[in-house]
């Protein structure tokens, strides 16, 4: 692949008409007939979307990886991540778009969103006979409610219905998925506001005294949370999606190294530069070839 020739596009939903409900839902093969030219490119969202594939066949890249599509798999694509689909896929499903303003009103809506969209390396699995039916009813649902655009509580019944279907795949992902984060009542919405935080500072250069100051805790607390959870220091989780993001950058994009490491808040390249060979023992440059090798 030509990296002179890539360059990522992102697509939103409804922007600057927040009047309109931030939420949508499409059949998946009429999407692609009127949208294939651009889902087939790589892209990335300023919203969430979830792919339920119907039937087997193709495969559906996500970020660095190719997943081939078996028969009632479900995608859960995050915010912001790169993904596109295969040219040659004939596709059948659903395809479920709505912006984290739609969803985010709890807790609970904090845990599904990091639960459930961000499982790098993870992001689909198929589901179950009994699964499908529960889950179609749930749509059918909300394919009925959304002819009701004047009705009582409509956005209201929508974001329930919602918040169901995604309660009920996760609770059916969680039966068979042992790898599954186990978090802790005493410290579980600390760590997800904290993983709130790198997704809107990671650019920022901020410190893990910096985000414990914006959670009004101390870097030791902070240090105490994040290891009961997931056994990692805050440290690894800020350099992670640092680390990401200059994955992204260089498969995805023209950038110059100079240009990602400004991007992404390094003040000093060269710093950039064995900041990404100390976490992945190799260059950006020697990065950015191997994977348009590949």
């Amino acid at each position: 692949m030509d990296k002179d020739s890539i360059k990522i596009e992102q697509y939103h939903l409804h922007k600057g008409h927040p009047e309109k409900l931030q939420f949508e839902v499409y059949n998946l093969k009429d999407y692609l007939e009127t949208s294939g030219v651009h889902a087939q490119l790589p892209h990335s969202h300023s919203f969430y979307q979830i792919l339920w594939i119907y039937n087997e066949g193709g495969i559906h890249f996500i970020d660095f990886d190719a997943h081939p599509v078996k028969a009632n798999s479900i995608f859960f694509i995050s915010k912001n991540q790169i993904h596109y689909f295969d040219k040659d896929a004939n596709h059948e499903g659903v395809l479920i778009h709505f912006n984290e303003s739609f969803l985010m009103q709890s807790d609970v809506d904090i845990f599904l969103k990091y639960n459930v969209f961000n499982n790098r390396g993870k992001p689909c699995y198929c589901i179950t006979d009994d699964i499908i039916d529960l889950a179609k009813s749930y749509i059918d649902l909300i394919k009925k409610e959304k002819t009701k655009a004047a009705g009582f509580g409509h956005q209201q019944v929508i974001r329930y219905l919602l918040k169901s279907l995604l309660i009920v795949l996760e609770r059916a992902h969680r039966q068979n998925n042992e790898e599954n984060i186990h978090l802790t009542k005493q410290y579980e919405l600390q760590y997800l506001q904290f993983r709130e935080l790198i997704e809107q500072h990671y650019n920022k250069n901020y410190t893990v005294s910096d985000y414990a100051d914006l959670l009004h805790i101390s870097a030791k607390t902070l240090t105490t949370v994040t290891k009961a959870v997931t056994t990692k220091p805050p440290s690894a989780l800020i350099s992670e999606r640092i680390i990401l993001e200059a994955e992204r950058l260089l498969a995805f994009t023209s950038l110059k190294i100079n240009e990602i490491a400004y991007k992404l808040g390094f003040e000093d390249a060269s710093y950039f530069v064995k900041y990404f060979k100390r976490h992945l023992k190799k260059s950006p440059t020697q990065y950015r070839e191997l994977i348009l090798s590949t």
